[in-house]
């Protein structure tokens, strides 16, 4: 694909700053592309909701900016149609919708892993064996004295 004259890559953009919000001036300076582009696109790219404060002025977070600019990768680099670069997109969520679920079934093991550890005592990787119950239960009783007791009457508090 031949590139237009003053075009700039993806990897030639500058670096996103450290800042929460992005005015749509910043993000079409951030990303190389015009402000009524990004309109077009929020309409297009359902992921794209900037939030829209006084006056419908948009606000972009810094997740939406690399949104923007991997749209932009897609249909300007990559030569996508923005059919198919929503399809690029949604496909990349669905992968990542299939990561959550196996990171899931994974914490479910581990929750039951844990269940089977009835006897309120566990094993960490160097070896240490510690048995809650003991090593706790004067912890417990001294945090109940002072529940319990009043602070001292010498302590005076500023009115």
């Amino acid at each position: 694909m031949t590139q237009p004259q003053g075009y700039v890559l993806t990897q030639d953009l500058p670096v996103i700053p450290a800042k929460r919000y992005f005015t749509i001036g910043e993000v079409s300076q951030l990303c190389g592309v015009r402000s009524y582009v990004l309109r077009y696109w929020e309409q297009e790219f359902d992921q794209l909701r900037p939030m829209k404060r006084r006056g419908n002025r948009r606000y972009y977070q810094h997740h939406e900016v690399v949104l923007v600019r991997k749209i932009r990768q897609l249909l300007y680099e990559q030569g996508y149609t923005i059919q198919g670069a929503r399809q690029q997109l949604d496909a990349k969520h669905v992968a990542a919708g299939v990561v959550d679920e196996t990171e899931s079934f994974q914490l479910e093991d581990n929750a039951t892993e844990l269940d089977a550890h009835d006897d309120n005592s566990f094993a960490f990787e160097d070896g240490v064996h510690v048995e809650t119950s003991d090593e706790l239960e004067p912890i417990v009783i001294v945090l109940e004295e002072a529940k319990v007791s009043p602070a001292p009457s010498s302590i005076r508090f500023p009115a």
